[in-house]
């Protein structure tokens, strides 16, 4: 008898710590909703989605940076070369002391610079500083010495500095009547030498400009073999006019090599008699200056250019 009034108590009170564990969870779960999930259980935290891995970034190489430590430490008469072609081309009238870092010479370079399209850094590239050189170098007036036109002059006959200006003046309006109508015909004659020089290199070491200019032939040979390719191929007009067998070019000509990130400048001198073939046809070192005069005379070349 007791024990079934124990069990009697016992199914009584279990509904009711049920209903207290109910009512106290629903209470909890309508204070904070986020808690609970399904069931009245806790809910646990959401899953967390995974970020998307970036994709690799492309790398690229490096441009090489200009090199200006060739031209600044060249050897001192390459340096005051640089000045007096600046000062040729009317851009310093500071001394010619191959110091390319001062600023009247800085400032000389930055304005050609600027005139060029180029990067007004007031320092040279190698290719550059070739640019310079032949640019000045076709400038009629350089030619004219005025303390050797001075001194073959008589006391007695010597003209006043008015009239020797008037004179200089003269001269270089002559020269550049001449030159200017000439010019037509000596850009299509090194335009076309280029075309030929550009052919061959395309060819890999075929096609006739390397029968007629077999030192630019053994050139090319020599930078192949050294792993060097050939790029940029530049003309400039050293002289032009007429000549024995016809009419005679010389162009100075910078062509540039490339090796992964490194470039090189080189110049040569392409001489010609005008035709189809060209005859007379020889390449020099732009530093052979003996060897170009030379040819110049054996052709009896008078010059429209300077």
């Amino acid at each position: 008898m007791r024990r079934g009034l124990s069990l009697i108590a016992l199914a009584l009170l279990t509904p009711a710590v049920a209903w207290s564990q109910s009512a106290g969870e629903v209470e909890r779960c309508f204070r904070n909703p986020a808690v609970c999930g399904q069931g009245g259980q806790p809910a646990g935290p959401p899953p967390q989605a995974a970020a998307p891995s970036a994709p690799p970034a492309a790398t690229r190489p490096p441009a090489p940076a200009p090199d200006y430590t060739t031209v600044l430490q060249s050897p001192e008469p390459d340096r005051r070369r640089i000045q007096e072609s600046l000062r040729t081309l009317d851009k310093y009238n500071g001394p010619v002391d191959g110091n390319l870092q001062s600023e009247s010479t800085m400032k000389a370079i930055a304005d050609w610079q600027k005139g060029h399209g180029l990067h007004a850094v007031g320092k040279l590239t190698p290719q550059e500083a070739q640019q310079l050189n032949a640019e000045a170098a076709r400038v009629p007036i350089r030619r004219i010495d005025p303390s050797t036109q001075t001194a073959a002059t008589t006391v007695s006959s010597a003209p006043s500095a008015a009239s020797a200006g008037d004179a200089l003046k003269a001269l270089r309006a002559r020269l550049a009547e001449r030159r200017k109508a000439a010019e037509g015909k000596a850009d299509a004659a090194a335009q076309s030498l280029v075309r030929d020089l550009k052919a061959y290199v395309a060819a890999d070491g075929k096609g006739p400009a390397g029968d007629q200019f077999p030192t630019f032939a053994k050139w090319y040979v020599d930078a192949k073999e050294a792993g060097r390719t050939v790029g940029e191929i530049a003309p400039v007009i050293d002289d032009y006019g007429d000549a024995k067998a016809g009419a005679a070019v010389t162009s100075e000509v910078v062509l540039e090599t490339r090796q992964g990130n490194s470039s090189q400048s080189h110049c040569l001198v392409f001489a010609w008699i005008e035709g189809s073939p060209r005859k007379n046809s020889q390449a020099f070192s732009c530093d052979d200056v003996a060897g170009v005069e030379k040819w110049k005379t054996d052709q009896s070349l008078k010059s429209a250019w300077r």
